[in-house]
């Protein structure tokens, strides 16, 4: 439209130009603004400021040092609120929601932070609290709510506040099969963790689940290494037993039309016993004698069922 001429023919184009702007982007995605209550997170604790939003360029603002952890995990988006305490306003939970890849990212950034002996929490998928912090993950989001201006905060705020920024998230998918499979006698609990990047520090296991495990009364490790395909399964595990071939010591192969089965001594991780099986890479580490994991390999390997094909 030519601008020029009337003051009518200007003013319209004035709005066009204003309608047709570029919209920032922290300010088009209203949505995660909505995952924080508006009001109050628990009774007595009022909204202090508004939401602020942080993506992938701006993290590093809100937490300096911290950012990089997330950023495999698919991280797109971050919520943030602080909540006042009415009756001292130098009281505040800062609530941060993380939008992750998926329900298996937000899971392993949870699992970064959780320990084995972590008191547990009823939050979402699943959660835990300490006297100065709560952390659950739910769906494909992953939250923490910390206390400022003390070093503690009694667990039922924490809980009705996690519950409040809970009611807001989708309703929990369902777990991985991944770590459905893992829970097991043999498992630690909440010793597993979800690794988006070189599992073990090796690069030929782009990404996978790690955990502890009590075999025989010594402590060791199993992994899972899930692939897209069989034949991306096939060549971790080639690269693998390539590896060992070169820098391990007493490697046995065993192979089959739809598996192949290897022990050996990685100079990393001692005994280790690896198995491939459909997509999935599963083996147990820090092994004095590898056939101890044999009996839970192929329990985890039954276990992911149709999953394996």
């Amino acid at each position: 439209m030519n601008c020029s001429g009337a003051i009518s023919s200007i003013i319209i184009c004035i709005f066009l130009s204003a309608i047709n702007a570029p919209v920032p982007a922290l300010a088009a995605d209203g949505s995660m603004e909505n995952l924080l209550p508006a009001r109050g997170c628990a009774q007595g604790w009022v909204l202090k400021d508004k939401v602020a939003l942080f993506d992938k360029d701006t993290l590093f603002d809100h937490i300096n040092g911290e950012a990089e952890l997330y950023f495999p995990y698919g991280f797109d988006m971050l919520a943030t609120a602080t909540y006042m305490n009415r009756n001292n306003p130098e009281l505040w939970i800062v609530a941060d929601v993380y939008r992750m890849a998926s329900p298996l990212d937000a899971f392993g950034i949870y699992s970064n932070y959780r320990r084995a002996d972590a008191a547990s929490a009823a939050a979402g998928a699943e959660g835990f609290v300490s006297s100065s912090q709560l952390m659950f993950y739910q769906d494909r989001y992953f939250v923490r709510l910390q206390i400022t201006g003390a070093t503690s905060l009694g667990e039922d705020i924490f809980l009705a506040c996690a519950k409040s920024v809970s009611e807001k998230l989708p309703i929990n998918a369902w777990p991985a099969g991944e770590l459905e499979a893992l829970k097991i006698p043999d498992i630690v609990p909440k010793t597993e963790r979800y690794i988006a990047k070189s599992l073990l520090g090796y690069a030929f296991f782009r990404r996978g689940i790690i955990a502890d495990a009590a075999l025989a009364g010594e402590r060791a490790q199993v992994f899972l290494v899930p692939e897209d395909s069989i034949s991306a399964a096939k060549e971790a595990f080639d690269q693998y037993r390539f590896y060992l071939k070169a820098e391990g010591k007493n490697m046995q192969l065993q192979e089959g039309r739809d598996y192949a089965t290897m022990t050996a001594i990685d100079p990393l991780y001692g005994g280790v016993l690896v198995k491939r099986s459909g997509r999935y890479i599963i083996g147990a580490i820090r092994l004095k004698e590898p056939s101890a994991a044999a009996k839970l390999i192929e329990q985890l390997r039954e276990r992911l069922g149709d999953g394996m094909s």
